[in-house]
């Protein structure tokens, strides 16, 4: 790989899923987890599993990255709990603003999926003609 670039797609020899690409996703996964209910920190960050985080864990240091980002946009509150037997922990809720930009989020990432749609066609198509040649 030349000097100075890095790997920006997931797989390959060696390599994983993009950060930078991943924490793009991470915010309106988070958002989405959110609208379903308020929640605190750990349960947010166990919630991501269920979007194929499993495979490419999330640094807990970028979930509580994101909501404070997302807090200071407006778009998520936070209080701290301090009832039950451990210690005070912080609980995210979804503001008005949040819930709008989750809504502009998923409107991009439909539109993200038909382009990556046709290009994985065009892909499989260009494939099976020249099998895989380079030109």
């Amino acid at each position: 790989m030349p000097r100075g670039r890095r790997r920006r797609w997931m797989g390959g020899r060696g390599g994983g899923p993009c950060p930078t690409r991943i924490y793009r996703f991470v915010e309106p996964v988070l958002l989405l987890l959110l609208h379903r209910g308020s929640s605190h920190g750990y349960s947010l960050q166990e919630g991501l599993k269920q979007f194929g985080f499993e495979e490419a864990p999330i640094d807990p240091s970028m979930v509580y990255r994101a909501l404070r980002e997302m807090e200071g946009q407006g778009l998520v509150t936070s209080v701290w709990d301090t009832e039950g037997s451990g210690p005070p922990r912080r609980v995210y809720q979804l503001t008005a603003e949040g819930d709008e930009h989750l809504a502009q989020c998923v409107a991009d990432l439909r539109a993200m999926d038909r382009v990556l749609h046709d290009f994985f066609a065009a892909y499989d198509e260009h494939m099976e003609e020249g099998e895989g040649a380079h030109h």
